[in-house]
């Protein structure tokens, strides 16, 4: 019998940002496969509400808040994932900033200092301590959620931008350097995915329709469109990939 390259059954999967929009899609996905999920976000509130939805399917879910621009976050629930599970096989990085839409010349620091904690210290921190556990049960995965602006700059998103180039520079980095310790590292680069996050261009017509424009498919993706992509990217049917920046994008930067 073939071997189903898309289970997940056994493993512990932490995806951060799951609380709603793509990060919720890719959580009961990844437990509909057979992985027990940790939903987390900065809210516990929201994160329990996926999680008990997940569990009322007949899957396995769990939920922990984090705030993964804090260290002392980070640092909590890699504890928690040690003495609940002793092991995490699957992180998903997906929780992001982008607290700025405007001129990147009047950014300011506050806003600057968010979106950099987030999305690059926050990835890189999450990424370290996910796999220092990996280095130790010998292997695992990590996906990091960047953007399609981190290849070509999104107007008015300049700093977003700057951080996801960051993150896709991060995910090749982290792969060639454990990739000797049987550890995955890819990335994930949405288009325009319709999620409160991205409302500041859903919602205003003059840009949507621009942005429908210059894409082939002529609409905005639904959150679960990117969850495939995720857990192909996780599972052993991607087993000889690492390093890849995969661009879900309905076609716009072709």
């Amino acid at each position: 019998m073939m071997k189903d390259l898309f289970d997940l059954t056994g493993k512990i999967a932490l995806v951060t940002g799951a609380s709603r929009g793509i990060g919720e899609s890719i959580a009961r996905l990844l437990a509909s496969r057979g992985a027990h999920v940790i939903v987390s976000s900065r809210k516990i509130d929201a994160c329990q509400a996926v999680a008990d939805s997940i569990v009322a399917d007949g899957y396995k879910a769990s939920a922990f808040a984090c705030h993964v621009g804090e260290m002392e976050q980070i640092d909590a629930i890699f504890d928690h994932i040690k003495s609940e599970f002793g092991q995490i096989d699957i992180l998903v990085n997906n929780a992001a900033a982008n607290p700025y839409y405007g001129h990147i010349l009047d950014t300011d620091l506050a806003a600057f200092d968010k979106t950099v904690e987030v999305n690059i210290r926050g990835y890189f921190f999450m990424s370290t301590a996910a796999g220092k556990m990996m280095r130790e049960q010998d292997g695992g995965v990590i996906l990091n959620t960047a953007s399609v602006n981190g290849l070509v700059a999104g107007d008015k998103q300049g700093i977003y931008s700057i951080t996801k180039a960051a993150v896709i520079s991060m995910t090749k980095s982290f792969a060639k350097e454990c990739g000797p310790l049987n550890i995955r590292v890819n990335a994930l680069l949405p288009g325009l995915t319709d999620t409160k996050f991205a409302s500041a261009l859903t919602t205003n017509d003059k840009v949507l329709k621009m942005a429908l424009h210059a894409i082939p498919l002529g609409r905005v993706a639904n959150p679960d469109e990117m969850a495939g992509t995720v857990l192909y990217l996780v599972s052993d049917a991607s087993s000889y990939t690492t390093g890849a920046t995969v661009v879900v994008d309905g076609g716009m930067l072709a």
